[in-house]
Formats: C-alpha cells, sequence, structure tokens
C-alpha cells in the first residue's frame, strides 16, 4: 500500500501540525484521512515521524500479528507520570508478571460476581433521581462518571467513593488535559518530567492529592485491617496485596497504587464516557430507545436487571457496542516502532510514531456503511461480517483491555435499570461534541432533562 506523506518535514511546521492536532485531533485525522488515505505519514520531528494507520490490517498487525516490535509510545509517559505504573502505561516483565496476578480477576466466567454490586450502585443513583422533579435537567456526564466511580469503589476496592467524586473527578479531568498537553508539545513546551507533570495536573485540577492520595489511603487503610473485601470473595485491593513477583516479594505501595489508580481511571472514565454517549444517542434516535425500553420490559418483567439477564439484552447490548463504535473510549492507540516493519505493505522504519485510531477504524466506508449512523443493528447476531480489527474498542492482542468483559456487563446493567425508569431528553444544545483527551469525553458535559415512565 502506498503511503501518503503530509508536506512540511521542517521543525516549525511539524509543531504547527501538533499544536493542530492538539487544539482539534478527531477533525484533523478525519481530514488527513479523507486527503491522503488509509496510511499518513507525518514529520513531528527532524528525523521522525507519526504514521497514522487506519485499516484493519494495520491494526492487526500493529497489536497483535507482530506486536512484540511495537511497544507503548513515548506518548504515555505524562499518563504514566500521573497514575504509576500500572498495566496501561508498562512494559516488559513487569507487565507480564502483574497482568498475570490480575487477569483471574477479570475472567469472563467470573465478572457476574460483580453483578450484584453494579446493579446496586444503579438503583442508589435511581433512587436519588426519584427525589427530582420531572423535567430536571442533569449533566448527565457527570453523574455517570460519579456511578461508575461508585461501581468501582465497591466493586474492585470494597470502598464507598462518594466522598471523592468530585476531587476525583477533576483530578482525572485536568490530568488528562495535561497529559495531552505535555504529549502533543513534547520537545520545546509543557511540562515533561513526572515531577512538572503531576504539578500541572494538581494545579490545573485544584487538587492537591491527584488520585494518589485517596488510592493512597485505600492501600494503608486495607494493610491496616481497617478495610476487609465486601462480596464473599477477593477484590482487587486484596490480590494486589496478597500478589508476589518471580522473585516472591510483596508488591509496593507505589506498585499497588500504580495497579490501583490505572483500573481508577480505566475502570470508571471509560464506562462513564460510554454511558453517557449511550443515553444520548438513545434520545436522538427514538426508535431505538422505544426498542431497547421493549425489551427490557419484555425480559425483566419488573424485576431489577442482574448478571444473569445481560445475555438476554442482545439490543441493549449493540446499542452499547454502536455507541462505542461512534465515541471509542480510547480514540488512539499509539506504539513506537523498534525496528523496521513492513505493516501491511506501508514501510515503517524504526524509531517511528504509530497510531492505530479506533475513532478512523470505526468510521471506515468500507467496513461500515453509513459510517456516522447510529445502527446498534450492526451488533447484533449474524449481523457481524466484517474483518476483527474494524472494531477494537478495546484495543487488542495481548494488550488488549483487562476489563472488558466487566465493562460490557457494567453498561448493559446500567442501561437497563435507567430504561426501566426513566428517559433522558436531549436539551435543544442536542449531543455535544467529544473532546479528544486520553479518552473520548462529551465536551463540556452532556445536559439532559429526566422524564420518568409511565
Amino acid at each position: 500500500m502506498k503511503t501518503r506523506s503530509v508536506p512540511g518535514p521542517s521543525a516549525s511546521i511539524a509543531a504547527r501540525q501538533l499544536a493542530m492536532i492538539f487544539h482539534n485531533p478527531l477533525d484533523v485525522y478525519l481530514a488527513l484521512s479523507a486527503r491522503y488515505g488509509d496510511a499518513v505519514r507525518m514529520p513531528i520531528g527532524p528525523k521522525t515521524s507519526l504514521f497514522m494507520l487506519s485499516r484493519p490490517a494495520h491494526a492487526e498487525h500493529v497489536l497483535a500479528a507482530n506486536q512484540d516490535n511495537y511497544v507503548k509510545a513515548f506518548t504515555y509517559r505524562p499518563l504514566r507520570a500521573l497514575i504509576g505504573d500500572g498495566l496501561l502505561t508498562s512494559e516488559g516483565e513487569r507487565w507480564r508478571q502483574h497482568r498475570k496476578l490480575v487477569q483471574p480477576t477479570f475472567a469472563r466466567r467470573d465478572v457476574a460476581l460483580f453483578g450484584p454490586g453494579m446493579a446496586d450502585a444503579a438503583q442508589r443513583m435511581l433512587k436519588g433521581w426519584d427525589d427530582l422533579a420531572d423535567g430536571t435537567v442533569l449533566n448527565v456526564a457527570a453523574r455517570m462518571s460519579a456511578l461508575a466511580l461508585d461501581i468501582v469503589g465497591w466493586t474492585l476496592f470494597s470502598a464507598d467513593l462518594s466522598g471523592e467524586v468530585a476531587q476525583m473527578g477533576r483530578a482525572m479531568g485536568a490530568g488528562q488535559r495535561v497529559a495531552m498537553l505535555a504529549t502533543m508539545l513534547p520537545l520545546s513546551y509543557g511540562p515533561r518530567s513526572t515531577k512538572a507533570v503531576k504539578l500541572a495536573s494538581r494545579w490545573v485540577g485544584h487538587t492537591p492529592e491527584g488520585i494518589e492520595g485517596p488510592v493512597g489511603r485505600l492501600v494503608a487503610d486495607r494493610r491496616a485491617g481497617k478495610t476487609a473485601s465486601a462480596g464473599g470473595h477477593p477484590d482487587l485491593l486484596d490480590v494486589l496485596i496478597g500478589g508476589r513477583d518471580q522473585q516472591g516479594a510483596e508488591l509496593t505501595d507505589a506498585d499497588i497504587i500504580g495497579e490501583a489508580g490505572t483500573f481508577m481511571l480505566a475502570g470508571h472514565e471509560t464506562t462513564a464516557n460510554t454511558l453517557a454517549w449511550s443515553l444520548a444517542l438513545l434520545s436522538a434516535f427514538p426508535a431505538a430507545r422505544v426498542r431497547l425500553e421493549d425489551e427490557v420490559d419484555s425480559v425483566l418483567n419488573g424485576q431489577l436487571p442482574a448478571a444473569a439477564d445481560a445475555p438476554k439484552l442482545p439490543w441493549t447490548t449493540a446499542v452499547v457496542a454502536e455507541a462505542m463504535r461512534l465515541y471509542p473510549p480510547a480514540w488512539t492507540i499509539e506504539r513506537d516502532a523498534l525496528a523496521d516493519d513492513d505493516v501491511a505493505g506501508v514501510p515503517v522504519p524504526a524509531g517511528s510514531l504509530v497510531a492505530v485510531p479506533p475513532y478512523l477504524l470505526h468510521r471506515h466506508r468500507e467496513f461500515w456503511p453509513d459510517p456516522a449512523g447510529f445502527d446498534p443493528a450492526r451488533f447484533l447476531p449474524g449481523h457481524q461480517d466484517r474483518p476483527r480489527y474494524a472494531y477494537i474498542p478495546f484495543g487488542g492482542g495481548k494488550r488488549a483491555c483487562i476489563g472488558q468483559s466487566f465493562a460490557e456487563l457494567e453498561t448493559v446493567l446500567v442501561l437497563a435499570s435507567i430504561a426501566q425508569r426513566y428517559r433522558l431528553e436531549l436539551t435543544p444544545a442536542g449531543i455535544p461534541k467529544p473532546t479528544a483527551n486520553v479518552t473520548l469525553r462529551p465536551g463540556r458535559g452532556l445536559y439532559m432533562r429526566l422524564l420518568r415512565r409511565t
């Protein structure tokens, strides 16, 4: 495949290109793809290029077939400074050991154990809504963020994080903005060192502790015996505190805080965004919402949703999948090439930055008819005739998201819980433009009117 190059190898033009991507990355990526095709090379320094690759064959090669040649890109370093060296940011033997340690907690057959905690959290949120007047306008993005943090707190850490919602929300939002700034302006501007990234994030978010403070207290309290796992089985915090490396040594507090912080971010931020986008799309497409409500009413028959009900809700599941197609939680996946490679016909020199953007893969016209349209039927059984790597909301290869089954169950149970009792209607402002930081958030919040189902 021929690689089209964006003109302008000079440092000044490269800096302007990076600034454009930082300001509006989604539109820039779409425009570059439309103009130059599926394989685009952009100079980002005197000797370095960014390769933007947006075909399923590209994604499969980089993320799976030759994944050992591609390591987490330098763009993840600011994120490592913010949340520690956890599964999302670590490499090599450290990553393999920690993945092996945590993997059983998220095995598909065991994820159902988290179902009651997810359902209970949804009911607590809905009980609070019962006191609101019909037509009350809610920031649904903020509400879903608080709910997802509540779910992560109880299911993975057996802890009530409701008192930490405001601080952790500010810390994560500010951290993402600072991480993007440090990523897009790595050469001459912006915070670069670990200390600078942390300080900048805490200053922007007005959170002197960042997320390390609350997470560190969870670890300290559990070590001191002040808290214990709930639900009759070890939680993630137990697994981390009881974990050992290959030499038999316990994980350090820094190790545990890094992994716990990773699951705080990945386990609540991405799910909250998916739920918010799903609710917005259901309001924008009422026929899809009516079909979801009919399915929920028929399957649940007035009972609260449980993990065993999720497989019986194919349309609800398809709505979530289609929301993640249009608004993938991780809008781009980036790797550094260790050695020269040929990526499905694209020559990629060693040292290149390779971006495989799910945001583009999920909108590729060759694989998705009406790619900008909302059509959950694409994900119903029997309607999924497309390449495996045309749809990668959870990544792919050995570094695919470890919490996929957890997130899929959570989103379906929460969406079904809401649909049983309430409708959320968009205000005249409509669906907000997405903001592409580390995750894909509804820009400036998502405001919707709360209506009781009659």
